[in-house]
């Protein structure tokens, strides 16, 4: 066997699925996502990519030899870190001028979303040159999928820098924004994390932590604010962890006005709930969802 190609044929594999031809258009820079922990997660198109790019600029360039590896890809790789991403750039630049392809990785995940390549990105998009993104597995929405949460979304954070009073201020802001929020955090630091949720968010918001995602040891747990500081006590830190902030459940009944409910209980039996619920956000202002949730429990209830 060739040591030099892909140990499956990738052409065969995409031709056998009827996917259409894949493009790989040089010059230009692939923001490829791998995997967050089970190297299964992998993509056809991620697996492509690589074994085509002229060169990888890696986050850590051993991880991402393993990880080539692993499928028999020969890459040619150079480091781009947060310690080095300006020369880093100007190396990718360099390439792009010769009109190479450059796939940049980071040890797992999305380049550029809460790890290095923000800037690479901004820097070889200002010279002109196409960024294609690969994607790739995601720990927010990873996470967010088996949280059952943020029905009506959510805002992704990553993790909090500064100091007490900075990230003190900083969860207040995401507690008061109304939605459902994910932090990111490091095993050393996990612990710090919720002693501060614990002290900034109302007690009864329920939240989950999961960590180790896609990996053996993968673990989600669901609790309240209050029950953080007991948690704490009795917590081994261990992997990434992801932890999500449900937003305030509000009791739909107290957003309505005792005149509109008078009104939709008269309605409820002779209109469709989406069309009483359209129409009376229509008149009222107030969110359709919370109107027809309102009008669904009501019908329940009867």
């Amino acid at each position: 066997m060739d040591s030099s190609k892909p140990c499956f044929e990738i052409e065969k594999i995409l031709d056998s699925i009827s996917l259409a031809s894949q493009d790989l258009p040089a010059p230009a820079l692939y923001i490829v996502g791998l995997p967050i922990g089970n190297l299964g997660d992998i993509t056809l198109r991620a697996l492509w990519t690589l074994s085509q790019a002229d060169f990888i600029a890696a986050e850590d360039t051993r991880e991402t030899k393993k990880l080539l590896e692993k499928f028999n890809i020969q890459g040619r790789l150079f480091p781009v870190h947060q310690h080095n991403e300006h020369e880093g750039t100007e190396k990718i630049l360099e390439y792009l001028s010769q009109g190479l392809r450059v796939a940049l990785v980071t040890d797992a995940g999305t380049p550029a979303v809460s790890d290095p390549g923000s800037k690479s990105v901004a820097i070889v998009r200002e010279h002109g040159y196409r960024v294609i993104p690969v994607p790739g597995a995601s720990a927010v929405v990873t996470a967010m999928s088996a949280a059952g949460m943020a029905p009506e979304g959510f805002v992704f954070h990553g993790f909090l820098h500064g100091g007490k009073k900075e990230r003190r201020d900083e969860i207040a802001k995401l507690v008061s924004g109304g939605r459902t929020f994910i932090l990111y955090e490091a095993p050393h630091r996990i612990l710090k994390l919720a002693e501060e949720l614990a002290e900034n968010v109302p007690a009864q918001r329920k939240i989950a932590i999961a960590r180790e995602l896609t990996k053996k040891f993968e673990n989600i747990e669901s609790l309240t604010a209050s029950e953080l500081t007991d948690w704490s006590k009795h917590h081994e830190p261990r992997g990434e962890y992801v932890v999500l902030v449900n937003a305030e459940e509000k009791n739909t009944e107290e957003e309505l006005s005792q005149e509109l409910r008078e009104w939709l209980d008269n309605l409820i039996p002779l209109l469709p709930t989406g069309q009483l619920a359209a129409v009376a956000s229509k008149i009222s202002g107030l969110s359709k969802k919370i109107i027809y949730n309102y009008i669904l429990s009501k019908k329940n209830s009867s």
